[in-house]
């Protein structure tokens, strides 16, 4: 127990001084926790609780928790808007990665068909871990090539269950055919689905109301983690994976009122709980083998960021843009950690040779280690490839800039705004995230930029300190949300004047300190009793 607690508090301090001098670098603290893992294990010679089962499961619930936050983010409704980026570019990024690398595999390396087949399945696979903590964290994931790379994860971690199937019927440890296990899978699949939206459902939104009408933030927080707990298990024994029930249990939550009150809660325990993941990732790395073969385990890591860059772009400029295509292919270019599940069950089934598991292993680790270092930057490399600019601002243009307007939109609504404007003789600047929308504002003669105002970046170079108002005339509300968020984070006393549709659109913004909130159609209702006073009026 003594040793234990030792190690524990060992990781703790470790973690927390490296992170603190990673951060000063502007390096992901996920690599802090893979150096963490990688430091404990050989300084305290525990290479022999690589295989620990407890140990696996703690950074099982990591994932499981990055998966109840990604349901939170993808409603049914949002689900079937997405049904294009997860059924249509997800299937085809993993059917044709799945080819593409087993012929690979099979007649460039030589290896087996049933090898093949596992190494396929496992690199045609992204870093769920990896990809989504750094799209939620910097606010890209409503951005265009932010939902695609969602899309196309959500698809994979839905793609791991049939290929963990897969591996099991290969094994022929069971005497049962592939057509009673993929028969037992479905019907599974739907009771369990069918149970958490018929019965969980009810279930789930009577205590989310009754825990958070007592006021009390232990018990609130208490029934989070009991939804999130019980769905997993439910999931789990039913033959599925702990993430499937968290995913599905998020994703009823994200109908109900509580989702943004669930995900701001639910924050920290998946924070520290994916942290115990990578710390898992880094106990797994064999130094040795490594620094032998680390020539190959670059080159073969090299060969699958540029083939699966070149699948995924290929897949998405069928019905995207350059820029988008390209940097959604090398956010999702590295390989994931449902890897290391897939590698240790046909390692363990005899599928696989041990010794080639564990270099596919450090292929992974390898993987997961490079992309926190480039993914931030992606913009740059696109920027510095296609020649474009995804800021299109020049700061110095901006530098004397004073007591002007923000139109942040330039649709339908921003039109008719930045005319308004005109006529009050209000100095406006457009910023607008579509190149259609800045490419009307300029043939209109208006000072337009294409860029995300959920940017601090290009909030600071609109310099919105300055700013006499920002008018955010967007529909989308999760996109208005993140504006609003990053407005007010980078300047607390800005006048701040948003558009609202809805009572749900103002419900979802009521915690925030806007200025003014304009709900559309109590204006219009207003316009109306206005005009029909303006007429000859008769009353009998």
């Amino acid at each position: 127990m003594q040793n234990a607690l030792l190690y524990v508090v060992m990781a703790l301090g470790i973690s927390i001084v490296i992170n603190l001098f990673l951060k000063r670098m502007g390096i992901s603290q996920i690599i802090g926790y893979i150096i963490t893992g990688t430091i404990i294990v050989y300084g305290f010679d525990l290479r022999y609780l690589n295989d620990s089962h407890v140990l696996e499961m703690i950074a099982d619930f990591g994932i499981v928790f990055l998966m109840f936050t990604i349901g939170l983010e993808i409603s049914l409704a949002k689900m079937g808007s997405m049904k294009l980026d997860i059924f249509g570019n997800g299937f085809m990024q993993v059917s044709f990665t799945t080819v593409v690398v087993y012929v690979g595999s099979y007649y460039l390396f030589h290896l087996d068909a049933k090898s093949s087949i596992i190494i396929s399945l496992a690199f045609s696979l992204s870093s769920t871990a990896v990809v989504l903590s750094y799209l939620k964290s910097s606010k890209e994931i409503h951005t265009p090539y932010g939902k695609k790379a969602t899309g196309i994860l959500i698809f994979q971690d839905i793609a791991v269950i049939p290929i963990l199937i897969l591996i099991s019927f290969l094994s022929n440890e069971g005497d049962e055919s592939l057509y009673i296990i993929l028969k037992d899978t479905i019907l599974s699949a739907i009771f369990v689905v069918g149970l958490l939206f018929i019965v969980g459902k009810r279930v789930m939104t009577w205590l989310l109301h009754f825990s958070a009408s007592s006021g009390v933030d232990e018990l609130f927080m208490g029934s989070v983690l009991f939804i999130v707990v019980s769905a997993s298990l439910l999931a789990y024994y039913m033959g599925f994976t702990y993430s499937l029930g968290a995913f599905v249990a998020g994703m009823i939550i994200a109908e109900t009122k509580y989702h943004h009150k669930v995900e701001a809660d639910i924050a920290p325990f998946k924070d520290i709980l994916l942290g115990t993941f990578f710390v898992v990732v880094g106990m797994k790395i064999d130094v040795a083998m490594f620094l032998d073969d680390m020539g190959l385990i670059i080159e073969l890591f090299i060969l699958v960021l540029i083939l699966k860059t070149v699948i995924i772009y290929g897949v998405l400029r069928i019905s995207s843009t350059h820029a988008t295509s390209l940097k959604t292919a090398l956010a999702l270019s590295q390989v994931g950690e449902f890897s290391f599940v897939i590698f240790a069950l046909a390692s363990t089934s005899g599928l696989l040779d041990t010794q080639l598991s564990q270099f596919l292993v450090l292929i992974v680790i390898f993987s997961m280690v490079i992309t926190p270092f480039f993914i931030s930057h992606i913009s740059s490399i696109v920027a510095f490839f296609t020649k474009e600019n995804d800021m299109g601002l020049d700061i110095s243009s901006f530098s004397a800039r004073k007591n002007h307007v923000i139109v942040c939109g330039y649709s339908v609504v921003g039109k008719f705004v930045t005319r308004y404007l005109d006529k009050i003789d209000a100095p406006c600047v457009i910023i607008d995230n579509s190149p259609k929308h800045v490419k009307e504002a300029l043939d209109n003669d208006r000072e337009v930029y294409l860029g995300d105002a959920s940017k601090l970046s290009i909030l600071n170079a609109l310099h919105i300190e300055d700013a006499a108002a920002i008018i955010v005339t967007l529909d989308n509300i999760d996109k208005k949300r993140l504006i609003c968020e990053s407005v007010l984070k980078y300047s607390k006393n800005a006048n701040l004047i948003v558009k609202v549709s809805s009572l749900e659109d103002k419900e979802i913004l009521k915690d925030l300190d806007i200025t003014v909130i304009v709900d559309s159609k109590v204006e219009v209702a207003k316009v109306l009793v206005d005009k029909m006073m303006t007429c000859n009026l008769r009353y009998t």
